[in-house]
């Protein structure tokens, strides 16, 4: 089980670096966006009308994507008082806890981010002249990968294997990225 799961962290650290990398560049394209608004408006005495939708549309890209990766990698927020108290047997327990509740927050995102599709499907965005549904394609992919990346940490630590966990960090043949902590 652990080669099999060697293999998923493989390929789920490709879809991370993927992920992470769409993420810097959508904060990079938001940034320019923002940066050419402010000049047309304040120096050409102009103003772009599609910029501050379109910005927003890649700022949902990229703190979805970001947050994604942020859960596979041990950066996710959690309240780790009570860890400190258990035995150590118990903390796994708590932690694959944790990961099924957020695989059941990634199954909400994508099942009322379909829906938010679905309604917006006919609207089009004035400004840009696509789909509304365009706005709420962040949420189901985000939920997507918030899914695949928990269920990962579940069955890494289910085989016996680390999991990320904020500011440790894994050996690095145990088919994790760099930047993983141990559980």
């Amino acid at each position: 089980m652990q080669n099999k799961m060697k293999f998923i962290a493989l390929l789920t650290g490709w879809i991370g670096q993927i992920g992470l990398y769409l993420s810097g560049a959508g904060l990079v394209l938001m940034t320019t966006l923002i940066a050419a608004q402010v000049f047309w408006r304040y120096v050409l005495n102009d103003s772009i009308a599609w910029t501050e939708p379109g910005f927003v549309m890649v700022m949902g890209w990229f703190i979805f994507l970001g947050a994604a990766v942020g859960v596979r990698e041990g950066y996710h927020l959690s309240f780790d008082v009570l860890l400190m108290i258990l035995p150590k047997r118990a903390k796994p327990i708590c932690h694959s806890i944790s990961d099924i509740v957020v695989i059941a927050f990634g199954g909400g995102m994508i099942w009322y981010g379909g829906q938010l599709i679905e309604k917006t499907a006919r609207n089009a965005i004035p400004s840009l002249g696509i789909s509304g549904a365009f706005d709420f394609l962040p949420l189901v992919g985000g939920g997507a990968m918030l899914i695949i990346f928990s269920l990962e940490r579940f069955l890494r630590r289910a085989a016996g294997m680390p999991t990320a966990r904020f500011g440790e960090t894994l050996p690095p043949d145990d088919g994790a990225t760099p930047t993983q902590a141990s559980a």
